[in-house]
Protein backbone atom coordinates (compact mmCIF):
# COMPACT_ATOMS: atom_id res chain seq x y z
CA UNK A 1 0.00 0.00 0.00
CA UNK A 2 1.04 3.64 -0.76
CA UNK A 3 1.04 6.10 1.84
CA UNK A 4 1.30 10.04 1.71
CA UNK A 5 3.36 10.45 5.33
CA UNK A 6 5.62 12.60 7.18
CA UNK A 7 9.72 12.18 6.95
CA UNK A 8 11.15 13.47 9.85
CA UNK A 9 14.20 15.33 9.04
CA UNK A 10 16.10 18.66 11.34
CA UNK A 11 17.70 18.22 14.64
CA UNK A 12 17.03 16.98 17.74
CA UNK A 13 13.45 19.38 19.41
CA UNK A 14 14.22 21.34 15.87
CA UNK A 15 12.49 18.97 13.59
CA UNK A 16 10.93 19.90 10.48
CA UNK A 17 9.78 17.10 7.62
CA UNK A 18 9.03 16.07 4.26
CA UNK A 19 5.62 15.52 2.86
CA UNK A 20 6.14 12.22 0.91
CA UNK A 21 4.59 9.40 -0.75
CA UNK A 22 6.54 6.12 0.34
CA UNK A 23 5.90 2.15 0.70
CA UNK A 24 4.04 1.65 3.47
CA UNK A 25 6.63 -1.34 4.04
CA UNK A 26 9.66 1.10 3.57
CA UNK A 27 11.24 2.85 6.96
CA UNK A 28 10.52 6.06 8.22
CA UNK A 29 13.59 7.77 6.70
CA UNK A 30 13.56 5.29 3.77
CA UNK A 31 13.68 5.17 0.29
CA UNK A 32 10.81 7.69 -1.15
CA UNK A 33 8.44 7.63 -4.32
CA UNK A 34 7.88 11.49 -4.44
CA UNK A 35 8.25 14.88 -2.18
CA UNK A 36 4.65 16.35 -2.00
CA UNK A 37 5.87 19.41 0.36
CA UNK A 38 7.44 20.51 3.74
CA UNK A 39 5.46 21.01 7.16
CA UNK A 40 7.58 22.80 10.02
CA UNK A 41 5.76 22.76 12.86
CA UNK A 42 7.85 24.54 15.58
CA UNK A 43 7.35 27.66 13.09
CA UNK A 44 4.92 30.26 15.01
CA UNK A 45 2.55 29.62 13.05
CA UNK A 46 3.08 26.31 11.63
CA UNK A 47 4.89 26.00 8.30
CA UNK A 48 3.36 24.35 5.40
CA UNK A 49 3.86 24.17 1.86
CA UNK A 50 2.12 21.75 -0.49
CA UNK A 51 1.58 20.75 -4.17
CA UNK A 52 -1.50 20.48 -4.19
CA UNK A 53 -2.25 19.11 -7.62
CA UNK A 54 0.02 16.60 -6.76
CA UNK A 55 -1.69 15.27 -3.54
CA UNK A 56 -4.98 15.20 -5.46
CA UNK A 57 -3.58 13.47 -8.04
CA UNK A 58 -1.72 10.88 -5.73
CA UNK A 59 -5.32 10.45 -3.86
CA UNK A 60 -6.96 9.96 -6.63
CA UNK A 61 -4.71 6.91 -7.47
CA UNK A 62 -5.46 5.16 -4.30
CA UNK A 63 -2.71 6.72 -1.48
CA UNK A 64 -3.55 6.98 1.83
CA UNK A 65 -2.82 10.05 4.22
CA UNK A 66 -1.81 9.18 7.43
CA UNK A 67 -3.79 10.87 10.20
CA UNK A 68 -1.45 13.49 11.02
CA UNK A 69 -0.95 14.19 6.87
CA UNK A 70 -4.86 14.06 6.64
CA UNK A 71 -5.19 16.93 9.12
CA UNK A 72 -2.65 19.03 7.54
CA UNK A 73 -4.25 18.77 4.38
CA UNK A 74 -7.53 19.64 5.54
CA UNK A 75 -6.49 23.03 7.13
CA UNK A 76 -4.78 23.28 3.85
CA UNK A 77 -7.97 23.24 2.22
CA UNK A 78 -6.70 20.39 -0.16
CA UNK A 79 -10.10 18.39 0.30
CA UNK A 80 -12.30 21.10 0.12
CA UNK A 81 -11.03 21.70 -3.29
CA UNK A 82 -11.13 18.02 -4.31
CA UNK A 83 -15.01 18.33 -3.55
CA UNK A 84 -15.30 21.78 -5.10
CA UNK A 85 -13.43 20.36 -8.30
CA UNK A 86 -15.94 17.15 -8.39
CA UNK A 87 -19.04 19.03 -8.06
CA UNK A 88 -17.89 20.87 -11.25
CA UNK A 89 -17.25 24.44 -9.99
CA UNK A 90 -14.83 26.72 -11.62
CA UNK A 91 -10.98 27.15 -10.54
CA UNK A 92 -11.69 31.13 -9.67
CA UNK A 93 -14.68 29.66 -7.44
CA UNK A 94 -12.94 27.12 -5.83
CA UNK A 95 -9.54 30.28 -5.20
CA UNK A 96 -12.39 31.91 -3.29
CA UNK A 97 -13.62 29.11 -1.39
CA UNK A 98 -10.43 28.28 -0.36
CA UNK A 99 -9.25 31.26 0.73
CA UNK A 100 -12.08 31.91 3.19
CA UNK A 101 -11.94 28.56 4.66
CA UNK A 102 -8.06 28.86 5.02
CA UNK A 103 -8.84 33.19 6.73
CA UNK A 104 -11.47 31.25 8.73
CA UNK A 105 -9.30 28.26 10.02
CA UNK A 106 -6.46 31.66 10.61
CA UNK A 107 -9.02 33.64 12.40
CA UNK A 108 -10.34 30.44 14.42
CA UNK A 109 -6.54 29.70 15.62
CA UNK A 110 -5.76 33.28 16.37
CA UNK A 111 -8.95 33.27 18.85
CA UNK A 112 -7.85 29.94 19.98
CA UNK A 113 -4.30 31.69 20.97
CA UNK A 114 -6.10 34.44 22.27
CA UNK A 115 -8.23 32.47 24.96
CA UNK A 116 -5.15 30.77 25.23
CA UNK A 117 -3.01 33.81 26.42
CA UNK A 118 -6.26 34.90 28.42
CA UNK A 119 -6.22 31.39 30.83
CA UNK A 120 -2.51 31.84 30.92
CA UNK A 121 -2.90 35.16 32.53
CA UNK A 122 -5.48 34.35 34.18
CA UNK A 123 -3.63 31.50 35.87
CA UNK A 124 -0.44 33.81 36.77
CA UNK A 125 -2.93 36.13 38.17
CA UNK A 126 -4.45 33.32 40.51
CA UNK A 127 -0.52 31.89 41.46
CA UNK A 128 0.22 35.82 42.25
CA UNK A 129 -2.95 36.44 44.18
CA UNK A 130 -1.98 33.00 46.41
CA UNK A 131 1.68 34.09 46.72
CA UNK A 132 0.30 37.58 48.40
CA UNK A 133 -2.05 36.26 50.51
CA UNK A 134 0.40 33.22 51.84
CA UNK A 135 3.35 36.24 52.09
CA UNK A 136 0.62 38.26 54.20
CA UNK A 137 -0.12 35.17 56.18
CA UNK A 138 3.53 34.75 56.64
CA UNK A 139 3.80 38.27 57.69
CA UNK A 140 0.99 37.82 60.00
CA UNK A 141 2.31 35.28 61.47
CA UNK A 142 6.08 36.43 61.84
CA UNK A 143 4.41 39.90 63.72
CA UNK A 144 2.46 37.60 66.11
CA UNK A 145 5.46 35.70 66.75
CA UNK A 146 7.02 38.68 67.72
CA UNK A 147 4.51 40.32 69.84
CA UNK A 148 4.33 36.42 71.82
CA UNK A 149 8.08 36.83 71.98
CA UNK A 150 8.01 40.41 73.13
CA UNK A 151 4.74 39.65 75.62
CA UNK A 152 7.00 36.57 77.27
CA UNK A 153 9.78 38.78 77.64
CA UNK A 154 8.05 41.07 79.08
CA UNK A 155 6.27 38.66 82.13
CA UNK A 156 10.19 37.04 82.67
CA UNK A 157 11.83 40.56 83.11
CA UNK A 158 8.45 41.49 85.49
CA UNK A 159 9.12 38.37 87.30
CA UNK A 160 12.86 38.75 87.85
CA UNK A 161 11.73 42.32 89.07
CA UNK A 162 9.24 40.93 92.00
CA UNK A 163 11.51 38.80 94.38
CA UNK A 164 13.97 41.35 94.30
CA UNK A 165 11.16 44.08 95.37
CA UNK A 166 10.15 41.63 97.56
CA UNK A 167 13.57 40.95 99.24
CA UNK A 168 13.97 44.82 99.11
CA UNK A 169 10.87 44.99 101.66
CA UNK A 170 12.03 42.26 103.56
CA UNK A 171 15.49 43.94 104.46
CA UNK A 172 13.40 47.59 104.87
CA UNK A 173 11.25 45.61 107.99
CA UNK A 174 14.85 44.35 109.30
CA UNK A 175 16.21 48.02 108.91
CA UNK A 176 13.09 49.30 110.90
CA UNK A 177 12.91 46.01 113.32
CA UNK A 178 16.89 46.89 114.00
CA UNK A 179 16.20 50.73 114.69
CA UNK A 180 13.51 50.17 116.65
CA UNK A 181 15.33 47.56 119.01
CA UNK A 182 18.02 49.96 120.15
CA UNK A 183 14.84 52.41 120.86
CA UNK A 184 13.28 50.17 123.22
CA UNK A 185 16.71 49.04 124.76
CA UNK A 186 17.37 52.34 125.54
CA UNK A 187 13.62 52.98 127.23
CA UNK A 188 14.93 49.90 129.00
CA UNK A 189 17.50 51.56 130.14
CA UNK A 190 15.47 55.23 130.99
CA UNK A 191 13.37 53.02 133.13
CA UNK A 192 15.85 51.71 135.17
CA UNK A 193 17.77 54.29 136.24
CA UNK A 194 14.23 55.97 137.30
CA UNK A 195 13.72 53.04 139.53
CA UNK A 196 17.45 53.40 140.73
CA UNK A 197 16.48 57.32 141.54
CA UNK A 198 13.13 56.45 142.95
CA UNK A 199 15.21 54.09 145.78
CA UNK A 200 17.29 56.72 147.20
CA UNK A 201 14.22 59.43 147.74
CA UNK A 202 12.12 56.18 149.53
CA UNK A 203 15.24 56.06 151.77
CA UNK A 204 15.57 59.61 152.47
CA UNK A 205 12.05 59.71 153.47
CA UNK A 206 11.76 56.88 155.83
CA UNK A 207 14.99 58.59 157.48
CA UNK A 208 12.85 62.02 157.72
CA UNK A 209 10.27 59.71 159.33
CA UNK A 210 12.31 58.39 161.76
CA UNK A 211 13.06 61.23 163.66
CA UNK A 212 9.77 62.66 163.63
CA UNK A 213 8.80 59.30 165.70
CA UNK A 214 11.10 60.15 167.53
CA UNK A 215 10.30 63.36 168.71
CA UNK A 216 7.12 62.01 169.16
CA UNK A 217 8.00 59.43 171.81
CA UNK A 218 10.10 62.02 173.61
CA UNK A 219 6.91 64.32 173.71
CA UNK A 220 4.85 60.99 175.39
CA UNK A 221 8.18 60.58 178.51
CA UNK A 222 7.40 64.17 178.80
Amino acid sequence: MVKIRLQRHGRIRLPYYHIVVADSRARRDGRIIVDLGRYSPTEQPAMVKVNTDKVIAWINKGAQPTDTVRSILKKEGVYLRMHLMRWGKTEEEIDTAVAEFKASKSKDQSSASEQRKAALKQEDEKVQKADAARAADDAKKAKEAEAAAKKAEAEAAKAAEAPTEVVAEESASEEAVAEAAPTEEVVAEASSEEVATEEPVAEETSEEAAPDEATEDDKKEA
